[in-house]
This record gives C-alpha cells, structure tokens and sequence, in this order.
C-alpha cells in the first residue's frame, strides 16, 4: 500500500510539473492531428475557394512556418518577439485568426488607434498569403500566379478588368490583383 502511494504522489507531481513548466508542448498540435484539407474562402468575392492540401504542404514546411502562434513554437519574428515573447499558444490555427482580411474596416482600425497595440506592421490576410505562400513557392518552383491555384470570380473579373472584362483591343490595365 506505502508503495502504490509513493508511486501515485511520483506521477501526480511529474504531471503537475509537466502542466507548469510545459504547457506549450501539452497543448501544441501535432502535424498529424491536422486536416488533410482546408477550404480557403476568405476572399471569395474576388476568386472562388481553395481547396487546399494541407498534408502535402506538411512535406515542406514546419507548422511554425505558417502558424506562429498556435504550434508551441516560440515566436521568432523579431517584429512580433517586442511584444509576444511569452505569449501563450493560441487556440485559433486559421490565417484569419491573426491576419486580418478587411485592412480597413472600421473595427481594425480602431484597434489600430489603441496604443497598446503594435500591428500596424502586420500583414492583413491577403498580405500573409503572399508573403508566406508565393514566396514559399517561389523557391520550390510552385505555382505563383493569381489564378494558378484559384479561379476569380465574375466580380474579381469585373474588378480586375479580366476575362471578358478585359479591355478590347489590347488595352492594359492598370488594376493590380
């Protein structure tokens, strides 16, 4: 009986120990917990959904590389390290979560006027797929143009002056997608 107490007195404090002193590594999910594929809709005004293959890109790239906050992985962008060096594992593993898709709406922007806060030099949404994505793709030689990966939509088109929005008869727009 005094043996079955030392023995359960030595795990509850090994756990106990491993809940404070690691939390990050008891919640941080594991590349194989992960969706095989995620839809990407978050501009689906301009262009139709992806279907993206998660699995494959886990191939290529560590999951800190796309979810910074939400892996375990401390922060190493020195741009976000100022502030969230200690900042604890989020909850949230979408893009989105972090990256704001509407720069200009009036609820970023009033963030932006806290001056507790320091994003302004955070990318929104379509800024951290570019920067994350094409350049990632970039030196794997993957697809990089707009529409590789997804088609627009009649209202990207009309935007952008594409497809049968085009100018006639060889004119060049001056829209950037």
């Amino acid at each position: 009986m005094l043996r079955r107490k030392t023995i359960m007195r030595t795990a509850l404090a090994l756990t106990t120990g491993a809940i404070l002193f690691a939390p990050g590594q008891l919640l941080s999910m594991e590349a194989e917990d992960a969706p095989e594929t995620v839809t990407i809709d978050s501009l689906a005004s301009l262009y139709e959904p992806v279907e993206f293959n998660h699995l494959m890109h886990v191939d290529y790239a560590s999951c800190a590389e796309c979810h910074h906050h939400t892996t375990g992985v401390k922060v190493a962008d020195p741009n976000c390290i100022r502030c969230h060096a200690n900042t604890p594992e989020g909850d949230d593993v979408t893009c989105v979560g972090c990256h704001e898709a509407d720069r200009f709406g009036k609820k970023y922007l009033a963030e932006l006027d806290n001056p507790v806060l320091y994003h302004i030099d955070k990318p929104g949404l379509k800024g951290a797929y570019h920067l994350n994505c094409i350049g990632c793709h970039q030196i794997i030689d993957g697809p990089t143009g707009c529409t590789d990966c997804h088609a627009m939509t009649e209202a990207g088109e009309k935007r952008f002056n594409t497809g049968e929005y085009a100018p006639k008869g060889g004119a060049v727009s001056e829209s950037h997608h």
